[in-house]
């Protein structure tokens, strides 16, 4: 992924309702599904929803965003806004594919007996204060009419009332916490625009370093480009009915 990433195309995306041209924002850029994400998005054969402008923002871009340190969040923000105002352009389009299970600071949990203080910090720093401090940042930039979306990549495990199996406490805390605050802030955007849609996307087991480790024979596992073009799909097909919900990459809504 390079330093920066700034997408230009002559198409205008699908879907859009406004005087300007619409830029979408893709957040998580360097991990898998974010940079299938910025390809589908930037005019990838196959790709829906094209828009004229693609920003990418993650941890080694310039300028970077890190959710260990929210001054990088706002001046994220701040070089997007002067990026659309410099290009007469309107945001319309953000997705969050951010997220973390396992690494350093731990694995996911088998059982009550393996939680650890330090894994359920790191677990929730990006799963969910992160994405909160980028509503908080990123969120006012959406135009204050005409159709606009923003998305948050979570986890159908993430779901209280799917939960059969228990296990990966803090992933599931952590996605469940996502949840609700992806419905909180779409509750503030409906009363800031009536056209506006905030979900949570559950995009299946993609093939990323982020499942690797746990992906099982007979699970279904995507390819990145082929999850990328399922959200992306069902991001364009979007009612307003959908805000605030939890949406998989068939466009279905799965229970809280």
């Amino acid at each position: 992924m390079p330093t920066e990433t700034v997408s230009e195309n002559p198409a205008n995306p699908a879907g859009k309702s406004a005087s300007l041209p619409g830029a979408a924002l893709v957040i998580g850029a360097g991990g898998g599904l974010g940079a299938a994400l910025v390809a589908q998005l930037s005019g990838a054969p196959g790709a829906v929803g094209v828009f004229p402008t693609v920003l990418a923002l993650g941890r080694s871009t310039e300028p970077a965003l890190d959710y260990d340190h929210e001054a990088s969040v706002q001046a994220a923000a701040r070089w997007v806004a002067a990026q659309c105002a410099e290009r007469q352009l309107e945001l319309r389009l953000i997705i969050v594919a951010t997220g973390f299970l396992h690494g350093a600071p731990g694995q996911p949990e088998r059982s009550l007996a393996h939680l650890d203080a330090d894994y359920l910090r790191n677990v929730f720093q990006v799963n969910a204060i992160g994405p909160a401090l980028v509503m908080k940042h990123f969120l006012p930039l959406l135009p204050k009419q005409g159709r606009c979306v923003a998305a948050f990549v979570s986890a159908k495990v993430g779901s209280i009332g799917d939960n059969a199996l228990g296990g990966w406490y803090g992933y599931r805390a952590s996605k469940a916490a996502l949840n609700q605050l992806v419905k909180t802030a779409s509750i503030e955007l409906t009363r800031r625009n009536k056209e506006s849609i905030c979900v949570a996307l559950h995009p299946g087991t993609v093939a990323t370093a982020l499942s690797q480790p746990f992906a099982k024979t007979g699970l279904k596992v995507r390819p990145p480009e082929e999850a990328a073009s399922d959200l992306l799909a069902v991001l364009q097909g979007l009612t307003l009915e959908k805000t605030g919900c939890l949406v998989d990459y068939q466009g279905a809504t799965l229970p809280f």
